[in-house]
């Protein structure tokens, strides 16, 4: 082999090297942990788009973020980013269940965010939410 064969094959063989590593690297699961925007915004409780939180079970999406009613008799409100991590399909809160579902593949979560059924990879962000008067401000 001369010296311009050599050179050749050595770039072809890093070449290869280097796109088998890049696919490699993109087949590794992720780690990640809980995914979502970061977020600090409030909301009016009055206002008649946020009329679903009135009542126990209720629901409304904001900002990327699902804001549900748990319980109306103690005020207990919980908010989660709204975009599964499966395929990012928009997520619902099961009343019933006292769970957040994707009704694209079955995925769930739980009330902190963890997945507790079906595809999704990783847990969603749980944001902290306080209330004063009829205003909810959400943040994290």
């Amino acid at each position: 082999m001369n010296r311009k064969q050599f050179f050749k094959t050595s770039a072809v063989a890093l070449a290869g090297i280097a796109v088998s590593g890049s696919f490699l690297e993109s087949c590794k699961k992720s780690t990640s942990g809980p995914q979502g925007p970061t977020v600090n915004f409030t909301l009016d409780l009055n206002a008649s788009k946020n009329a679903a939180l009135a009542s126990s079970g209720g629901y409304v999406y904001e900002q990327g973020v699902i804001i549900a009613r748990i319980n109306s008799m103690t005020d207990g409100f919980i908010a989660v980013a709204s975009a599964c991590t499966h395929q990012g399909c928009t997520i619902t809160f099961g009343a019933g269940s006292q769970s957040f579902v994707c009704p694209c593949h079955g995925g769930a979560y739980d009330l902190n965010g963890n997945v507790t059924s079906g595809p999704p990879p990783y847990p969603i962000k749980r944001y902290s939410v306080t209330r004063n008067g009829n205003i909810l401000t959400v943040a994290g």
